[in-house]
């Protein structure tokens, strides 16, 4: 009978398991997600030495699945009972292969579980191989089914020996989990952005709306193939396969297609920031050899950007609005009766270790540089991101971050694409009363954003307007305990807090429901090496080194155009260095520490400039501020604390210093008030301004604090005076 049913599951569903399974000596120990009943029957009857299947007894109450079981091999018993340890683990010596689901549960294809003890202690305790597997369903209804397996692993009891037994049931159940995060992104498809989203529509259907924008009005993935396919065809007449192709475009469906579409004929979309001001578009175009820009001149019209266009004279500039005009009627043909039938053969199969998009860093510190990420770089984050927290295809996700920001685009747009999750594209983060809105009338479940921006949201909001929010996710800067505070008390949200950088596409980690500490920033997500290297003065923490799949292929300078420098770091080829200082717990928890170059030695001493701006916050937790190290004719090297807050003083910066423990160094030598501190397009603090403002105007309308003195801070003139433009609500 089992091989009857073995037949027809192959001719009908099974489309392919893993050949290297059949290489390893028996038992094997198999951990699979619990994601369908039928997983049982497919790895029951398809994974080598027809393994014993150990099920949940609730499995056995649905009559048509129970009557299925009585063809395979499985045992029905608690493996958090000692007793089914026992009996496990006896399966096991006598030379039977075992399933075990450490979930203990069936559960949702996205969502993310916890895995029992008694399963950890079943696998360290089990002389035989731990293999962890899965049942990958393709689409919504049971098409297509592949047995996917990651990398053969064993799981050893880790720590000191003299730790309690719940400590080590504990460790051992983190390593259980962290073996089933892993495989899950070695599990992954290698393949492009594009076959990727081709995967989507295949699963979830043409007719399925997926992605709105300002104009509220919902787009299928049907209408997103199409626009996709038909920018594609136009854009290839322009350009050149493997070319870099400027993209200067709001958040909008439009701008998806494009990128889509540029993608799908093996162009590279380098997405360019709007916000930035001309010399650095510039310096984008020229470090990554952009010869041509997709535009609007809607867009152009309505965000003043005719200054900065202009800039760019010298390149090919070109409009979304005449790809209408200038596709025929032969184009339309093509379109209708052979790209939309058979996408896959009208488009480029690609390498998914090519480059997928150029995103260029924020430029907060220095020039920005040119990341160029990988397809699988890309891809392998977006799985990453779902091994350590769900997302359904009934969530929604509000992202009113850039695309050009790599925050907007992975998190914010191709993870939607990819997964199925639906997406409200909004065209700009600065509405901070309309978004609130947003999220109340679309029941929004999932809120990108930075602290900055997410702390003015919650300002405007009324407190029912997150009613459907599961999660909000900060990242792109340091998350404020104020903003934190008020989301906890005014909606009863958690804000998870993530940190990541453009190079690493952008997640490195996050804070999840089971791994949420004040303060931190989560583990580092599966597949990401880690290693610390120690700095002078620095006692705790060090550099923060690593390397994983979600690396970039390396960066484009200005000084060597259309170059890619790969990552490199001390530990050698591969690794990326941050940058940043980071302490990590026994378990692994991050804490960011600062930016290395946000260090200043003071008095013989190493000193974070984000540590002086938290003494500022916590003496004026209303107000923002920035602090800067500043090189003074007279005095050499000082810390300059800008502030919003006009009655903010050394004074009062020492009290709050005092009472929160902290030294003296820790209290800005200099004090200077302006109207608002200058911000980047992505929320974060514009440092390169402040470090360039020219502070004479400031000191001819009030006296300056010296570094030794007390009194009313020194006032200086709005930032749009004396810099760049200011980013305002």
């Amino acid at each position: 009978m089992s091989a009857l049913l073995r037949l027809v599951l192959r001719l009908l569903f099974v489309r392919s398991f893993p050949r290297q399974l059949a290489q390893l000596e028996h038992p094997v120990l198999y951990l699979a997600r619990h994601r369908s009943r039928l997983d049982s029957l497919f790895l029951s009857l398809f994974l080598p030495g027809g393994p014993v299947v150990v099920l949940p007894k609730e499995e056995l109450r649905v009559r048509w699945f129970a009557a299925l079981l009585k063809c395979v091999p499985h045992a029905v018993m608690d493996v958090n009972d000692p007793r089914s340890v026992r009996k496990v683990l006896k399966l096991l010596a006598g030379g039977r292969s075992v399933v075990l689901y450490p979930e203990g549960r069936t559960f949702d294809v996205t969502a993310v579980m916890k895995s029992y003890d008694g399963a950890a202690l079943i696998a360290a305790h089990a002389a035989v191989p731990v293999v962890p597997v899965q049942v990958d369903y393709a689409g919504k209804r049971l098409l297509r089914v592949s047995i996917v397996s990651g990398d053969v692993s064993r799981i050893r009891l880790a720590g000191p020996p003299v730790a309690s037994a719940r400590a080590r049931r504990i460790q051992l159940s983190r390593q259980l989990q962290q073996i089933l995060e892993r495989a899950a992104v070695d599990a992954r498809k290698r393949e492009t952005l594009f076959a990727a989203f081709l995967d989507a529509v295949e699963r979830e259907g043409r007719r399925r709306e997926v992605i709105e924008d300002m104009k509220e009005e919902a787009c299928t993935y049907g209408e997103l193939l199409k626009g996709s396919l038909a920018i594609g065809r136009w854009a290839a007449r322009f350009t050149a396969p493997g070319e870099n192709v400027g993209v200067l475009l709001p958040n909008l469906i439009p701008t998806v297609c494009t990128i889509l579409g540029l993608t799908a004929n093996g162009r590279i979309p380098a997405m360019l920031n709007y916000s930035s001001g001309s010399a650095a578009v510039r310096t984008c175009c020229a470090a990554a050899r952009v010869q041509t820009v997709i535009t609007s001149r809607a867009f152009i019209t309505q965000a003043r950007l005719g200054s900065l266009v202009a800039g760019l004279r010298h390149l090919r500039i070109v409009y979304l609005e005449d790809a209408r005009a200038e596709l025929g009627w032969r184009d339309k043909l093509w379109l209708c009766l052979y790209a939309l039938p058979f996408p896959r053969k009208a488009t480029r199969a690609g390498d998914p270790d090519a480059p997928a998009v150029v995103l260029f860093t924020s430029g907060s510190e220095a020039h920005p540089k040119g990341a160029v990420l990988s397809h699988d770089a890309i891809l392998s984050n977006i799985h990453q991101i779902g091994a350590v927290i769900d997302f359904t295809r009934h969530d929604k996700v509000l992202n009113a971050l850039p695309l050009y920001h790599s925050y907007g685009f992975t998190a914010g747009m191709m993870l939607c694409l990819v997964t199925g999750v639906q997406l409200f594209l909004y065209v700009s983060p600065l509405r901070y009363r309309a978004i609130p809105e947003i999220a109340y009338r679309r029941d929004v479940t999932y809120l990108f954003g930075t602290s900055t921006f997410l702390g003015y949201y919650a300002k405007h909001a009324h407190s029912l307007d997150f009613h459907s929010v599961r999660y909000v996710i900060s990242g792109g800067e340091k998350l404020g305990e104020d903003v934190s505070r008020i989301y906890l008390e005014k909606f009863g949200l958690r804000v998870f807090d993530g940190y990541g950088a453009t190079e690493c596409a952008p997640v490195i980690a996050l804070s999840t429901p089971h791994c949420y500490r004040i303060g931190t920033v989560g583990r580092p997500l599966p597949g990401i090496e880690v290693k610390l290297e120690k700095l002078e003065g620095i006692d705790h923490g060090g550099v923060l080194h690593l390397r994983g799949p979600n690396v970039m292929l390396g960066y484009y300078h200005r000084d060597e155009p259309g170059m890619i420098d790969p990552p490199r770091s001390i530990y050698g080829e591969g690794w990326y260095s941050t940058g940043d200082v980071v302490d990590t717990s026994e378990d692994g928890v991050l804490r960011v520490v600062g930016r290395v170059k946000r260090f200043a030695k003071i008095a013989g001493e190493m000193v974070s400039l984000d540590a002086i701006e938290e003494i500022a916050t916590l003496a004026s937790p209303k107000h923002r501020h920035a602090v800067v190290l500043r090189t003074e004719t007279t005095g050499g090297e000082i810390t300059m604390l800008f502030t919003t807050d006009p009655g903010l003083n050394r004074q009062v910066l020492m009290q709050a210093a005092r009472e929160a423990g902290r030294q003296d160094l820790t209290v800005a030598r200099r004090v200077v008030w302006m109207p608002e501190l200058p911000l980047l397009g992505s929320g974060k603090t514009d440092y390169v301004t402040l470090q360039n403002v020219d502070l004479t105007e400031s000191a001819a309308n009030e006296p300056v604090h010296s570094a030794d003195r007390t009194g009313t801070p020194a006032v200086l003139p709005p930032i749009s005076s004396v810099g760049r433009p200011l980013v305002r609500p």
